[in-house]
């Protein structure tokens, strides 16, 4: 048998109450439940009352004679944060009611709590709608003038968070809270003073405050506690009410007549005993703001600020160089201002602000600079002071607030010559690529292109600015959706476009296509829209001729210019070397003056053969591939046969132009068109050399029989190209001669014009002197316009608008 084992006694095991559900529909049950010691319970029963005290005052009511109101109060210093939210909402709700504040007494603290509550639910935006609706303003005044400074506290707060919105700014004036605002101003707790004096700045930003604020003598009280050295650590937040009471006139007119405004230059001039470096900043920074009006610069320069705020310069602390310069920069727009900085020598104390490493610094330095330069900077301080280089190295900084300024100030330089140099030197045109791609702001992009503007007189910084890649982003900014932006770069582009190598690389880029559209739209169209295209036409004539169908006497046309043909608004005119790469085609040639050994196709074009050739060989036998590099080798002699003949061809066409340039040189002396006589004969002779040149006279009735189109045909297929010498022509018809009589009138410096008409007409037009009436005194002559007759009686002078003049310009 085994051993008896113990039975052990079970204790009996308590059972858990189980959850009861409860629905009341009474306020009193609920207002019980306030006394539940389970957290969930009292969560609940708060948000209930909420709920009930939010449908309307009589609910509110009620609840006050229930005695709601002490166990709310208790509840918002709860441990859970659920009964304690719920408690404040309940208790700023019932708050709201005027009779349940005059039921509260002081001695249940219910000021207090009912304050700190609303402390916390007026930083709500509803809640702050709900105060104004439910006129609780007018009981939040009557409780700045309390005994109790936690009430006065929370009030503040309160207020703090209301005037943060505009309406309720100008409410709280009106309703009286200057007044004990600004005798809390003086409380003894520096809680107090600072809560008001925020209140105040606040309040001030309204226009009805500040005269509310005027009525109550405010800034006088203002500038007394300024005055008191105990209170130094307020005199911060203080002179930001200063700020806003002298932002309009009248305020800052009072300030003056009551001797204010010589108090808040005092505090920025550096004295034996100076004031605290915030108390510093924030009185330059009011005197910045005070600038802002022309009539207030007139009466700060009188005070002479400008001494004090150059002493600031050199102040320690970066702040208060920074408010400084801030405040020099809107000072300098006043022109006697900016005189007397520069006769106190503040450009070199700014420009040493230049290297510092603070950025806000360097910001506001490089502004300042750019006011006190502007409109014309002095010829030696900036350079003396070493300030050009750091100039040009802001502009590859990332900051676009730098980028803007210093480009502006570079600008104010580059006005005059010798500055402009200097700068140029520092590899300026080059530094302006990179803001122009990157800028972000349209401001920098503002500044950046008039620097542009201003550096592009000169060649040299054209050709570094087109070497270093700037041309195609400049280009980009005439699409520019902002208006002014588009103008400036129409103002750079125009100065870009004085030299040819330029004008032709913005016209690869598109910029005369973009001008176009610019110019066709009324809205678009700017002040400088027109003298970019004007310019850029006027430096590449060969492009104007096939856009504008039309060079002036005084287009002087060069070696390499070119006549493509008319082309429709819009499209792009093609260079002379794509128009070179081009494979023949049934097209017009392409006529050139004195380009056929400069443009020489046949050489691309065999290249492109040969490679093509041996890409054929490959895979075929040795025996092939040597017969087919025998035959090779036959063909590239006789092409380099044909392209010694060529060439000798061009040298012959180029020998044969200078010859025609020649004897119209010696039968036609460079002598001004004025002075010419009535025959036009040296004129005439330079019809003769181009006749004799390309054809000889054609009847009218004959034309057809002169078969110029075939010649044209064969140089073409000749020489492997679109682009023909005009030298080599022998054949031509109007605007083939018109176009060599341009050409050499304008080496021999005869005043003369090309104009294109329809269906290959064109005609030169020369101003020769009236014809003198036999037995009249010789005296000067008016001049008239001529169409010169190179087709078909050469020689004949036509006087413009007449019937011949007419049938040879039209078919």
């Amino acid at each position: 048998m085994g051993k008896k084992v113990k039975k052990e006694i079970e204790t009996p095991r308590k059972e858990p109450f189980e959850p009861l559900p409860f629905e009341s529909k009474t306020p009193a049950t609920v207002v019980l439940m306030l006394s539940s010691p389970e957290e969930d319970v009292l969560a609940k029963a708060c948000y209930a009352i909420y709920k009930f005290a939010e449908k309307g005052e009589e609910n509110k009511l009620s609840l006050l004679g229930l005695g709601a109101l002490p166990p709310l109060c208790q509840h918002i210093n709860h441990e859970d944060k659920r009964v304690r939210r719920n408690a404040i909402m309940a208790v700023g709700m019932m708050a709201a009611n005027g009779v349940c504040e005059r039921m509260w007494s002081p001695e249940t603290v219910v000021h207090e709590f009912a304050t700190l509550c609303l402390s916390t639910l007026s930083v709500d935006f509803v809640c702050k709608v709900q105060i104004t609706e439910n006129k609780g303003l007018p009981s939040l005044i009557r409780l700045l003038s309390g005994p109790d400074p936690d009430v006065t506290k929370n009030t503040l707060e309160i207020a703090l968070n209301l005037v943060q919105d505009h309406p309720n700014r100008a409410a709280l004036g009106e309703l009286g809270g200057v007044p004990p605002l600004l005798a809390l101003v003086r409380s003894e707790f520096p809680v107090i003073q600072l809560l008001a004096l925020r209140i105040l700045e606040r309040l001030t930003l309204d226009r009805d405050a500040r005269a509310a604020f005027r009525e109550v003598q405010g800034f006088e009280k203002i500038m007394d506690f300024i005055n008191d050295k105990d209170l130094s650590d307020l005199h911060v937040e203080a002179l930001r009410v200063v700020s806003n009471c002298v932002a309009d006139r009248e305020s800052l007119l009072l300030v003056h007549q009551t001797g204010g405004l010589s108090r808040l230059i005092q505090l920025v001039a550096l004295s034996p005993a100076p004031a605290l470096p915030e108390v510093q900043t924030s009185a330059a920074t009011c005197i910045a703001m005070v600038a802002r009006s022309s009539e207030n610069r007139k009466l700060l320069h009188a005070h002479d600020v400008e001494t004090a705020l150059v002493g600031l310069l050199s102040a320690e602390g970066d702040g208060v160089r920074t408010a400084a310069c801030h405040a020099v920069a809107t000072m300098s727009i006043h022109l006697v201002s900016k005189d007397t900085f520069r006769e106190l020598e503040a450009l070199h104390v700014v420009v040493q602000l230049l290297s510092h490493s603070c950025v806000e610094l360097r910001q506001a330095a490089v502004q300042a600079l750019s006011s006190l330069t502007f409109p014309l900077a002095p010829p030696s301080a900036v350079e003396e002071a070493a300030g050009v280089e750091v100039l040009v190295q802001m502009l590859s900084e990332g900051s676009s607030t730098l980028v803007s300024h210093a480009a502006a100030t570079l600008a104010n330089m580059a006005d005059q010559e010798p500055l402009r140099c200097r700068i140029l030197t520092h590899g300026a045109a080059a530094a302006l690529v990179g803001p122009l791609q990157s800028a972000t702001t349209t401001d920098s992009l503002l500044q950046v292109t008039r620097c542009l503007a201003a550096l592009a007189c000169e060649p040299h910084a054209r050709k570094e600015f087109r070497k270093a890649g700037g041309l195609p982003p400049l280009v980009r900014l005439l699409s520019s959706r902002h208006k002014e932006v588009r103008s400036n770069a129409c103002w750079a582009i125009s100065v870009c476009a004085n030299e040819e190598a330029t004008s032709v690389e913005l016209c690869k880029l598109g910029a005369l296509e973009s001008l176009q559209e610019i110019n066709e739209s009324p809205n678009r169209r700017n002040r400088f829209s027109e003298v970019a295209m004007f310019r850029l036409l006027a430096s590449n004539l060969s492009v104007k001729y096939c856009v504008t169908g039309r060079l002036a006497s005084t287009d002087i046309t060069t070696d390499g210019f070119y006549d493509a043909g008319p082309v429709r608004p819009g499209d792009k005119v093609m260079t002379l070397e794509e128009l070179s790469k081009q494979h023949v085609n049934r097209r017009r040639p392409v006529l050139v003056a004195n380009a056929a050994a400069k443009y020489d196709p046949n050489h691309h074009t065999y290249r492109q053969r040969e490679r093509q050739t041996d890409r054929r060989t490959d895979g075929r036998t040795d025996r092939q591939t040597e017969r087919e590099r025998d035959r090779q080798t036959d063909r590239q002699t006789d092409r380099q046969t044909d392209r010694q003949t060529d060439r000798q061809t061009d040298r012959q066409t180029d020998r044969q132009t200078d010859r025609q340039t020649d004897r119209a040189h010696l039968q036609s002396p460079v002598i001004p068109v004025s002075s010419l006589p009535p025959t036009g004969r040296y004129i005439k002779n330079i019809i003769y050399c181009i006749t004799n040149a390309l054809g000889g006279a054609v009847e009218t009735d004959r034309l057809h029989e002169f078969h110029w189109e075939l010649h044209l045909s064969e140089l073409k297929f000749r020489r492997r190209s679109n682009v023909v010498p005009i030298g080599s022509v022998c054949k031509g018809i109007y605007c083939h001669r018109a176009m060599l009589f341009k050409c050499l009138a304008d080496r021999v410096g005869v005043s003369c014009s090309l104009v294109r008409g329809e269906y290959n007409r064109a005609w030169n037009e020369v101003l020769l002197p009236g014809e003198t009436q036999p037995g009249a005194p010789p005296r000067p002559q008016p001049r008239s316009l001529y169409v010169v007759d190179l087709m078909h009686q050469p020689g004949s002078m036509l006087r413009a608008n007449t019937p011949a003049a007419i049938q040879y310009q039209s078919i």
